[in-house]
């Protein structure tokens, strides 16, 4: 049986299509997020260092991206660092927006340093990058690590604009269709999903699309690939919505509260879950 077992496992590893490091792919993305953010304790004080320190990344990413691809082809070396300075003005974009819409947040240096929403959004950026030139696993690894230290799933290929804020985060699920326009707000719990999975639906578009200006609060879920949040708009927490809300709406769930003293004397309150 175990030889049985081991002949299985050794088949796995010789017909393995990629030979990858999955440690040194996600630490690749965790160290180059703080040394672009100044967020080390040994920082570089010459152009020099710089220069050095991403000609070494660059070096790193090559053996990365190698080992991703099938042997046959060439990688394209310059396929993450050229587009690296536009992303790097969306995410000081991102930084920003997020100190100015949280009243907690006391300065765009502590957004960088400690809040899990930028460290998300920043990673989503980069992974998005290889996942529109069809880099395999590795937007996905960068992805889900940022999930796993943060609660907040965004799949690499959504399409998300400029400006955009999301506070708190635990449990936003962001799916791989989705459109978001600029200066979007999202909340914790919120998901932009589909009505449900099949995998013939693999090409096709099944998450919401979310207009500049919307802002989502916490545990909204908003489903389908047709549904379109208008510009403006502002969805409630804890609403389920599978239709097009129009531009410059309120959505909200009308809870309705009962004073407890209102109910006649030694009568049990009957309610059900």
């Amino acid at each position: 049986m175990i030889m049985g077992f081991t002949n299985r496992l050794h088949e796995g590893y010789s017909n393995r299509k990629f030979d990858i490091d999955k440690k040194k792919i996600e630490s690749f993305i965790d160290r180059f997020f703080r040394f672009i953010f100044f967020l080390e304790l040994q920082r570089c004080s010459e152009y020099s260092d710089i220069e050095a320190r991403l000609n070494s990344f660059k070096s790193e990413f090559n053996e990365i991206l190698f080992s991703v691809t099938a042997k046959n082809e060439e990688a394209e070396t310059e396929i993450f660092f050229k587009s690296f300075p536009e992303i790097y003005e969306s995410l000081k974009n991102d930084a920003k927006a997020i100190f100015d819409n949280d009243p907690a947040a006391q300065s765009i240096e502590e957004v960088m340093f400690s809040y899990p929403g930028f460290f998300a959004i920043a990673v989503y950026r980069f992974a998005h990058e290889l996942y529109n030139n069809k880099i395999p696993l590795i937007p996905r690894i960068w992805t889900e690590l940022a999930h796993s230290k943060t609660g907040i799933d965004i799949n690499p290929g959504a399409k998300i604009g400029e400006n955009f804020f999301i506070d708190h985060g635990t449990g936003i699920v962001i799916g791989e269709t989705t459109v978001i326009g600029n200066n979007v707000k999202i909340y914790q719990g919120v998901t932009l999903g589909a009505h449900f999975v099949a995998k013939e639906l693999a090409n096709v578009k099944r998450h919401p699309t979310i207009e500049n200006g919307a802002v989502i609060y916490a545990n909204a879920t908003i489903l389908g690939g047709n549904t379109v949040i208008g510009e403006n708009s502002v969805i409630g927490g804890n609403v389920w919505i599978t239709e097009s809300v129009p531009a410059n709406s309120v959505v909200f769930h009308k809870g309705q509260v009962t004073v407890k003293n209102k109910f006649p004397a030694n009568e049990p309150i009957i309610f059900s879950i």
